[in-house]
């Protein structure tokens, strides 16, 4: 079979969005994960149990939901240079409240506050991508994009890890919201304006476009697809640290090479899987990718005292068949809403994703059970619902992929004035 394989090539500007992106994925990804390495630690620090903590998880993912679907119906309405400033400043400071909390209590409003805002701007980036980037590309930007969980894993965590065994827990809160700053002057002063959509007139209210978009039956597909592509990382990231430590004898010490050696390969696999997906296609790749991660979850669930070098191998193995699905899963998600409905698209997907992780985050938490030596019980009972998960979602994501191949090429496609000319970007990058 001949491959379809790429064409085009990035422009300078196309590539400085790119890097901006990935940047900014970086700190909302971080802002996440790095409540699983905190784990075993907060769960200590603050004296609760693997329920509380599961709930600190998921007030993030709920509110996340809620205010995803509340933006929806404004989410084609406006510039998404503006919406994403608006919702990362405040992203920002949520983080920033996270960072000052003195007890469980403030920590747990601190994330639902950051939720409101960093829930939403997965989706507008994902806006973003769509709207500069034909489906021909989308593959590797979503490849360089996605470097940002590697990224998080090698720069982040280990850092974030070092950084609350001298200074505290709160301090790795404290390096996202400098890192988030950075971040956001480089799109102040240096990303033009995505409104290529509002050439396209609407009378429609917000309302109205909210619950058009809802209503569709190929997005509603889309929607339940998300669903179950939620449930892997949120039941299974949560409690890796406490699992690793506990139940596979990593000490905290080891924590930080696990989580650097397994990003590492997952850097340089994240592009080369996007690629892939734009070559070979992007639903071979998410199957590929969806057999690699189940078989990984079924044996490392079921694991009990064992070496580091195989938790590291076992690991890496793992991680690259979860970016493989989420990589590919993007991007032929991205090809599904028109032009007038990405912005809603993505943020009820955005949504769906919050609201379906955080009950498959709390879920978890009811479903393991920690013993006073800290051993967690019930772990693989997580994994076979994991699992399970990952099977609907391949016959979901294979209508999904039918429908975009009816669909047609030249309806995925980018407008030429979409992208800024590179003449007039080039001193920037």
């Amino acid at each position: 079979m001949k491959s379809n394989v790429p064409k085009e090539t990035f422009s300078r500007y196309q590539v400085f969005i790119i890097a901006l992106l990935a940047f900014l994925q970086f700190t909302i990804i971080l802002d996440f994960m790095v409540l699983s390495p905190l784990g075993v630690i907060l769960l200590d620090t603050l004296h609760i149990n693997t329920q509380q903590f599961g709930l600190v998880v998921s007030a993030y993912a709920f509110s996340a939901g809620l205010s995803g679907i509340l933006a929806a119906g404004f989410a084609d309405k406006f510039d998404r240079k503006k919406l994403l400033l608006f919702f990362y400043t405040g992203f920002l400071i949520g983080t920033l409240f996270c960072g000052l909390a003195p007890n469980y209590h403030l920590l747990l409003v601190a994330r639902i506050v950051t939720g409101i805002f960093g829930g939403v701007i997965g989706s507008i980036t994902m806006a973003i991508v769509t709207d500069l980037f034909s489906l021909s590309m989308r593959g590797r930007v979503m490849g360089f994009v996605q470097m940002a969980f590697a990224a998080s894993q090698i720069l982040g965590i280990p850092i974030g890890l070092y950084l609350a065994n001298h200074y505290g827990w709160h301090s790795p809160f404290m390096l996202i919201v400098g890192v988030s700053l950075v971040v956001g002057v480089f799109i102040v002063l240096y990303m033009k304006p995505v409104n290529e959509h509002l050439k396209i007139k609407s009378d429609t209210s917000a309302f109205r476009h909210l619950t058009q978009t809802i209503s569709k039956p190929v997005y509603i597909k889309g929607f339940l697809a998300t669903v179950f592509l939620a449930t892997g990382g949120f039941m299974l990231m949560p409690f890796a640290s406490a699992f690793s430590t506990h139940n596979l004898g990593i000490s905290l010490e080891q924590l930080p090479m696990l989580y650097l050696i397994t990003g590492i390969f997952s850097m340089i696999f994240g592009p080369i899987t996007g690629k892939l997906s734009d070559t070979f296609g992007k639903y071979k790749m998410f199957v590929i990718g969806s057999v690699l991660a189940s078989a990984m979850i079924l044996i490392y669930t079921q694991l009990s005292i064992t070496p580091l070098w195989l938790v590291i191998l076992l690991n890496v193995i793992l991680f690259i068949g979860i970016s493989s699905r989420m990589i590919s899963a993007q991007a032929l998600m991205s090809a599904v809403p028109d032009q007038q409905d990405r912005g809603a698209f993505m943020s009820i997907t955005s949504s769906v994703q919050q609201i379906s992780g955080g009950v498959a985050a709390y879920v978890a938490g009811l479903i393991v059970l920690q013993r006073p030596d800290g051993f967690l019980e019930r772990y693989p009972v997580v994994g076979y619902v994991v699992v399970g998960s990952v099977l609907v979602t391949v016959v979901l994501m294979y209508l999904i992929n039918q429908y975009v191949a009816k669909k047609g090429p030249n309806q995925h496609n980018i407008a030429p004035s979409a992208v800024a000319k590179t003449t007039d970007v080039e001193e920037l990058v």
